[in-house]
């Protein structure tokens, strides 16, 4: 994560329930904040407000344009959208579609087209009123995950720190609660490895399961280091097989993380039923 988009996430926590205006005073400064935001949001750490940016028409709905009136499966203002669509050479941005509609009836209107096949739509940061908040994998991730690494990460000021503790005090266990820490016990190797088998088939993984979805399932209850050792409790038994990680660029720096780290070579990072 770069010293942007770490100081983004750092302000919007100063915020009411991590949710403010994109265009407000507060991001003001930043340069490039849409990126900031696509980025984020492909990582299902933000969200943010969308709108359909472009459309253009495609086969089927240009097959559907040549049909008699008595056999189009339409309503006659979706005709009216699809055919003004149809007349551009390429995209178009809702706003040059003509149209006595609203343009929230139209938005409406080209994402049922989109739906049905007839169109392909483009799909952006809103222009205008957009807001951007934080998901629940962004508070599980700056409440669970997140490393500051060593010369990676900015001086950040004592208002984003401030930012940072207020959110950790909020979301963390109350220390004034008992916590029980489960052990090892509660869940056995035989359960370990039907849940193994349970996510590869829900997930399609094909017996290739990323060990970071093992470990969102079970951590909690177990810990890192117990459920490390299951793992490697179950390849001594040759109930399952454990692979290094080859090529890095499908996945995120926290899931890559979650890997078994290795004294040679990558970290383990898939795990496989023998």
């Amino acid at each position: 994560m770069d010293t942007n988009e770490l100081k983004f996430l750092f302000k919007l926590l100063g915020c009411e329930n991590y949710r403010s205006s994109l265009s407000g005073n507060l991001f003001k400064s930043f340069k490039g904040k849409n990126t900031i935001c696509q980025t984020l949001g492909d990582r299902d750490i933000i969200d943010y407000s969308r709108e359909i940016a472009t459309v253009k028409i495609l086969p089927p709905g240009q097959a559907l344009l040549k049909l008699d009136a008595a056999e189009i499966p339409i309503e006659d203002k979706e005709l009216k959208i699809l055919e003004n669509v149809g007349k551009a050479s390429g995209k178009v941005a809702p706003s040059k579609i003509k149209s006595s509609l609203k343009a929230a009836q139209k938005e409406e209107i080209l994402q049922n087209l989109s739906s049905r096949g007839l169109i392909e739509t483009e799909i952006k940061i809103k222009k205008t009123k957009a807001e951007v908040w934080l998901t629940e994998r962004g508070i599980e991730f700056l409440r669970d995950d997140f490393v500051p690494k060593k010369g990676a990460n900015p001086t950040l000021s004592l208002d984003l720190l401030n930012n940072y503790l207020r959110f950790l005090r909020k979301t963390l266990p109350n220390k004034s609660e008992p916590v029980s820490i489960p052990t090892k016990s509660n869940v056995s190797d035989e359960e370990i490895l039907q849940i193994i088998q349970k996510l590869d088939k829900e997930l399609g993984t094909r017996n290739y399961l990323p060990i970071f979805y093992l470990r969102e399932k079970l951590q909690p209850p177990l810990s890192r280091d117990e459920l490390d050792k299951a793992l490697y409790r179950l390849q001594a038994d040759d109930k399952i097989e454990l692979s290094t990680l080859q090529e890095a660029s499908p996945y995120t720096s926290e899931q890559i993380q979650s890997g078994i780290e290795q004294n040679v070579g990558g970290p383990i990072f898939f795990i496989s039923i023998e």
